[in-house]
Parts: structure tokens; C-alpha cells; sequence
């Protein structure tokens, strides 16, 4: 799967350029491989972008300005969304990549799959505590009868009440 970022080699907004940059960087720097595409030098690339934006992605102008990001043929989104998904440690979910083993995103997918499944430990942890309850509870209550039935001795009541 290659990420595809179309951008504008000939930009004249600073704006557009620093975005790109720091798509472009970022990804050089999580070592994900992908394809600059240029929407200035090549209007097959223009077209292709402008068509495949989704149109509730694309600006009131209805023409989607660089940098906008595929995977492939599956848009992911512009500037905007790549930003929130760097601050939020989900940048490999947005462009639809597993992480990689160790990465602050499989960690927390991992964090995340264990407290949806639960983990062996903590269900035999449950477990225990469950049985544990029940039996202090059968306890309570066979007392409770012995002291009803007068098969208790005082010892034992002085004990339960203190308890209490």
C-alpha cells in the first residue's frame, strides 16, 4: 500500500507549503513509504484528486486545496484531519496502516483491545473476588441460622458483633 499526497510543487500560499512540509516530514520520519503527487505540473493529478475528495470533504469553493492524502484510492483527508490524528498518537489509523510493534499506536491499541476484551489476569482476578464474596456471604448466612436456631454459643455472638 502506497500513501499518496498530493501537493503543489508552485504553491503561492506559505500556508500550503508548510502544510505540506509537515505531511511530507512527518511521514519521512515515521518511515512510512508514499508518493508526492503533483496537482501544479500535472493536471491528470488535479483531476484525479479533485474527483476523489469526498464531496462532504470539500471546501464551500469545491475545490480541495493541497496537501490531501490516499491510501491508495481510499481518501484519508486533508491537512486538517492528518493534524488531529498527529496530535492524538492515531496517525497510521488515518491512513489506514497497522502500527508498528513498539509504536505509541499499537500500545495504545493494544491498552485499548485489552480493556474491550479484558485480560486473563484481570478476569481470574474477578473471579477470585466473586468467589471470595460468596463464600463470606454463605459464611454471614450460616451464621446467621445457627444464631436463629440458638446453636450459637456467646463467644460467638460477641465475636459477630464486632464484626458488625
Amino acid at each position: 500500500m502506497v500513501i499518496k499526497v498530493f501537493l503543489a510543487s508552485s504553491s503561492g500560499s506559505t500556508a500550503i507549503k508548510k502544510k505540506q512540509q509537515d505531511v511530507v516530514g512527518f511521514l519521512e520520519a515515521l518511515k512510512i513509504d508514499y508518493a508526492q503527487l503533483d496537482i501544479a505540473s500535472n493536471e491528470d493529478n488535479r483531476m484525479w484528486m479533485r474527483e476523489n475528495v469526498p464531496g462532504e470533504k470539500k471546501p464551500t469553493s469545491g475545490i480541495p486545496l493541497p496537501p490531501q492524502i490516499f491510501n491508495e484510492e481510499m481518501y484519508c483527508g486533508d491537512y486538517d484531519t492528518f493534524f488531529e490524528a498527529k496530535e492524538d498518537n492515531s496517525v497510521y489509523e488515518f491512513l489506514g496502516l497497522t502500527p508498528p510493534p513498539g509504536s505509541k499506536e499499537a500500545q495504545q491499541a493494544e491498552n485499548v483491545q485489552k480493556l474491550h476484551n479484558g485480560s486473563g489476569t484481570e478476569e481470574h482476578l474477578d473471579d477470585d473476588t466473586t468467589r471470595n464474596v460468596a463464600e463470606e456471604e454463605e459464611q454471614e448466612e450460616g451464621e446467621e441460622d445457627r444464631a436463629e436456631d440458638g446453636l450459637v454459643s456467646e463467644e460467638e455472638e460477641e465475636h459477630a458483633s464486632e464484626e458488625d
